[in-house]
């Protein structure tokens, strides 16, 4: 569980980095951070369902990296909607894990799954750190 989690840290970083970076970055930055999605961090989580052969990532019940796997997708699939049209077994991780009545009440519209970015708060991020 550890594991899967640590390695979805990096993809997460990537998603979460995009929406405070200074406009002339953003366009490259999209193109890099789909690209690693699609072609290193999905394709290791679809092995890995292929692999184990059950509903969840690691034993038979929910865990952490569950739950945190369907982040990173939702997430992902905000910036391209499209995105697990590779990944059929993906796909069906994401509509089983959704379903899960707690996890299904959290996604309802108007729940608080995470703030909005607002621009004060951009600009107030990128003269930190950039």
């Amino acid at each position: 569980i550890d594991m899967y989690v640590e390695g979805m840290f990096d993809i997460n970083e990537l998603l979460m980095k995009h929406g405070f970076l200074p406009a002339d970055q953003k366009e490259q930055h999209f193109a890099d951070m789909m690209g690693k999605t699609e072609n290193r961090y999905f394709p290791v989580f679809e092995k890995v369902l292929k692999d184990h052969g059950k509903d969840f990532l690691v034993g038979n019940q929910l865990s952490r990296a569950d739950v945190q796997l369907l982040e990173i997708i939702l997430m992902a699939e905000e910036f391209k909607p499209d995105i697990l049209a590779k990944f059929p077994l993906l796909q069906s991780f994401k509509a089983r894990i959704s379903k899960i009545p707690t996890i299904k009440k959290f996604l309802q519209p108007g729940s608080p799954r995470k703030p909005l970015i607002r621009e004060d708060e951009v600009a107030k991020v990128i003269s930190i750190f950039y």
